[in-house]
C-alpha cells in the first residue's frame, strides 16, 4: 500500500511519527527521545523524501537503502529518523491485518517479566535501596538494576565511595531472592571494571552492563572475558558492522540494542538473528517509557534468544516530565513483576491528543 503522507509531532524530547497509506490506514510510530525535534528535521529532510509514495510492503528495501542514499551522513540521527519510519509502518501493517506487531513477526502476546530499572546516580545508596525495596514489594518485581559509578566517569565515582557502598547495601534491603543487575554507563578502565566486577560477583550481581566506553570494544571484551558473571552491552550501537564486530568478538554476553536508536524493528531484528547465531541472548535497552518499551515488548515475545526480562524505568515526573500523558492508556501496569499486552492490531496503542496539541507537527506529503 502507497506511502502517502508522513508526519511528526514533536518537542525538544519524544517525537512521534504518522505515516498514512493510500487506503486511509495510519499508523504511529517513535524517534529515539533526545533532541527528538533535531530528529524531526533529520527524518523530513533525508527519510522521508526516499520514503514517500512507496509501497509499506518495501519497508525492507527502504530500511536497507537509504542509509546508502544518505551515506555522505552515517550515524545516529539517521538510524533514529530511519526508526520512526520503520515502527510506523509496522504499526501500519497491523492495523490492516487486523493483528498486533508481535504476531505479525510470528510471535504471541502475552506477560513479560520486568526488572526495575533505576536511572539515578543523585541518590545514597540506603536511599536507593529503600526505595527498590518498595517497589519490590509493591509491584513484585524480583530483578532490580541500578547505577554505579558516573557515566563516562573515567574511573571516577559519582561520589567517592557510592558503588563499594550501593552494592551491599541493596542487597541487605532486597536479600537473595532478587536478581541483582548494574550498569555503569561506559564510566570505567578495563582494570577498574575487573576489580568492581569482582566485587559485584562476591555480592551474586548477576548482569554487568556496559563497563567500559561503549566505542571501545576491546576494552569491553577483555572485561567479560575476565569475569564469571554476565557483562552486557550495545545500547548505543547503530551500525551494523559494529554489531557484526560485536557479536563475532563475543564482546559481550548478553547484547542490548535499542530499538529507537539502532533504527527499527527491522534492523533489531538483524541484531537478534546474528545473537542467535552466536548462542547469545537479547536484553534490548528501553530505558523510559515512551513507546521504546512497547516496542521490545512485542520483540521480546517473537524472538527464540530473548533475554531474561524486560528493562521497565521506574522513574515518574520528578526525573522524566516529559514522559507523562503520552498515551489514551498506559500500556505499562506491573503486576506480579510482569507487565503484558494483549492481540489488539498494530502496537495497541494510542497518542494522546491532549499531547500531540501541544506538540510541533510537521508533515511531508506524496506529490
Amino acid at each position: 500500500m502507497r506511502i502517502t503522507a508522513l508526519e511528526t509531532f514533536s518537542d525538544p524530547f519524544v517525537c512521534f511519527v504518522r505515516v498514512t497509506l493510500a487506503c486511509g490506514t495510519q499508523g504511529w510510530g517513535q524517534i529515539a527521545p533526545y533532541h527528538a525535534d533535531i530528529s524531526a528535521q533529520v527524518f523530513h529532510a533525508q527519510v522521508a523524501p526516499w520514503a514517500m509514495g512507496q509501497d509499506s510492503d518495501a519497508l525492507e528495501h527502504l530500511v536497507d537503502v537509504i542509509p546508502e542514499r544518505e551515506h555522505k551522513f552515517p550515524g545516529s540521527y539517521i538510524a533514529r529518523a530511519i526508526g520512526g519510519l520503520d515502527t510506523a509502518v509496522w504499526d501500519a501493517r497491523g492495523r490492516l491485518a487486523g493483528r498486533s506487531v508481535c504476531a505479525l513477526l510470528g510471535g504471541t502476546p502475552g506477560r513479560l517479566r520486568a526488572y526495575a530499572s533505576s536511572m539515578r546516580r543523585d541518590i545514597t545508596p540506603a536511599d536507593e535501596a529503600a526505595r527498590l525495596a518498595r517497589l519490590c514489594d509493591t509491584h513484585g518485581f524480583d530483578a532490580v538494576k541500578f547505577r554505579i559509578g558516573a557515566e563516562c566517569g573515567r574511573d571516577r565515582d559519582e561520589w567517592p565511595g557510592r558503588t563499594e557502598a550501593i552494592v551491599p547495601a541493596m542487597r541487605r534491603a532486597l536479600g537473595d531472592g532478587v536478581a541483582l543487575l548494574v550498569d555503569g554507563n561506559s564510566g570505567f578502565s578495563p582494570a577498574r571494571a575487573i576489580a568492581v566486577g569482582k566485587m559485584l560477583q562476591d555480592h551474586g550481581v548477576s548482569h554487568f552492563e556496559e563497563p567500559c566506553p561503549y566505542w571501545e570494544l576491546e576494552q569491553t571484551r577483555e572485561v567479560t572475558q575476565a569475569l564469571d558473571m554476565d557483562v552486557a552491552g550495545g545500547e548505543q550501537d547503530c551500525a551494523l558492522p559494529v554489531w557484526r564486530e560485536i557479536v563475532s568478538r563475543r564482546v559481550v554476553d548478553i547484547v542490548q540494542p535499542d530499538v529507537c536508536y539502532l533504527g527499527g524493528m527491522l534492523r533489531t531484528l538483524q541484531v537478534a538473528r546474528m545473537a542467535a547465531g552466536a548462542g547469545l541472548p537479547v536484553t534490548p535497552h528501553s530505558a523510559n517509557l515512551t513507546m521504546v518499551t512497547l516496542f521490545t515488548m512485542h520483540l521480546l515475545r517473537a524472538i527464540p534468544n530473548a533475554g531474561k526480562y524486560l528493562e521497565l524505568s521506574i522513574e515518574g515526573p520528578d526525573y522524566y516530565p516529559w514522559q507523562q500523558g503520552l498515551f489514551v492508556t498506559d500500556p505499562y501496569t506491573v503486576r506480579d513483576g510482569h507487565v503484558s499486552f494483549d492481540d489488539t492490531p498494530g502496537w495497541g496503542v494510542e497518542v494522546a491528543p491532549e499531547w500531540l496539541a501541544r506538540s510541533r507537527h510537521r508533515i511531508t506529503k506524496a506529490p
